[in-house]
């Protein structure tokens, strides 16, 4: 009895650790995600400049009312009232200059037209 009461915490002992090396490498994998997307020199860039939201307005006209029209219920990409509410800047440019939700296309806009364009995100 006392041996498999012995080999009962043994198992526990083992199951602990594991679970906690799992945890730990989890954490090491977000830490390392975050990490990399604050040491993106673009993104600081953009985010250290001041926004004109009228010259982000002329850029969201060319570039994104297409697909992001505010006047249509449907349309192919989501509404964006309140966009910098729900997703942070950083965010927001990262689906910009990436367009990792397809069909989003990939917009490389300079750092001052991404600045001008979040600045005219945030009054919707």
């Amino acid at each position: 009895m006392d041996n498999q009461l012995a080999q009962s915490y043994a198992w526990l002992n083992r199951l602990t650790i594991i679970i906690m090396a799992v945890m730990l490498v989890i954490g090491f994998g977000i830490l390392g995600i975050y990490w990399q997307r604050s040491a993106d020199p673009y993104a600081y860039q953009v985010l250290t400049l001041d926004g004109d939201p009228q010259n982000g307005l002329a850029i969201f006209q060319i570039n994104c009312a297409g697909c992001h029209n505010l006047q249509v219920e449907r349309s192919v990409g989501p509404r964006l009232e309140n966009i910098s509410k729900r997703k942070s800047s950083r965010n927001i440019i990262t689906q910009v200059t990436s367009g990792r939700t397809p069909p989003m296309p990939k917009f490389q806009p300079s750092k001052k037209e991404m600045a001008d364009l979040l600045s005219y995100l945030n009054t919707l």
